[in-house]
């Protein structure tokens, strides 16, 4: 049976989702975020007028592979900044343990949570860098509009389902760390493995030209890291990804193929925070 619109506002991951949105407009996470990612983005886009002392825009393919590269790095860190005490915080303030006093499914808080931080990253990803794409139809007729547009959105959407990625990661350490010092120190270290250890020995090897690293196994190389899979998908299509990006270009993988890359990792995790949660002593 349905629940209509009155019944879905009240339901539980809802009102859960509602109040994660609230504490974090309330602790201004929100704003945070969007002034990052803006300043992020026409940095990125206008650095090159800045320099010239004169309108100047990259091109297309130059512009998604400076974005994606610089976005790898900010957008998993502030995700799981804004995760990592979803559970450990809640706990030491001793709310946890009232929200599961409540007829409340574990589960249910997990998706109530995980809906309300992906929000935030939604809100904040599509606004900052739907605003620049936005100037950059309207102070340049250099670029196609439609061929920009999309490749913008799928720039948008790829970064959307990183955001999710890590905030799930946040949540796992946030489910098993016992102090809110320990959560921030491990997300340090998944960021630090993630985002530059993993991509610096990836490349070490395809840089020795060993025997075994040939198509296939540089494939499941790409999907055991997100962030790698988040490169390959915004440099997909477009001509560019110079020097070391240009190995995540020939991977093989269509967009479609990349995107359920990501939704497995997504399904993995989700299913690995609810077995920790139903796991983790009251």
């Amino acid at each position: 049976m349905f629940m209509n619109n009155s019944q879905f506002r009240r339901s539980p991951v809802m009102v859960i989702a509602k109040k994660e949105v609230r504490d974090s407009l309330r602790n201004r996470w929100v704003l945070f975020i969007s002034l990052i990612f803006l300043v992020l983005s026409l940095s990125v886009t206008f650095a090159g007028s800045a320099i010239k002392g004169e309108l100047s825009l990259p091109e297309i393919s130059a512009l998604m592979s400076s974005l994606s590269t610089i976005s790898v790095f900010i957008i998993p860190l502030v995700a799981m900044l804004i995760s990592h005490d979803a559970f450990v915080g809640e706990d030491e303030a001793g709310t946890l343990l009232l929200l599961l006093s409540y007829p409340l499914t574990r589960r249910q808080i997990l998706l109530g949570k995980l809906l309300g931080h992906s929000v935030i990253m939604t809100f904040t990803t599509c606004f900052a860098f739907g605003f620049t794409c936005m100037l950059l139809l309207l102070l340049s007729d250099t670029y196609d509009g439609f061929s920009t547009l999309v490749h913008f959105m799928r720039f948008i959407f790829s970064s959307i389902m990183l955001a999710v990625i890590f905030i799930l990661l946040g949540y796992v350490v946030s489910l098993k760390a016992t102090e809110k010092a320990k959560a921030v120190a491990s997300i340090l270290l998944l960021w630090f493995l993630f985002v530059l250890i993993y991509d610096l020995l990836l490349l070490t090897l395809l840089v020795a030209d060993l025997s075994f690293i040939n198509q296939g196994v540089f494939k499941v190389l790409i999907v055991l890291n997100p962030t790698d899979i988040y490169r390959a998908m915004n440099l997909i299509g477009i001509e560019g990804g110079s020097g070391s990006l240009s190995v995540f270009s020939d991977s093989g993988w269509g967009f479609s193929g990349l995107c359920g890359a990501m939704l497995t990792w997504i399904s993995i995790l989700v299913a690995a925070c609810c077995v920790i949660f139903n796991k983790r002593p009251l």
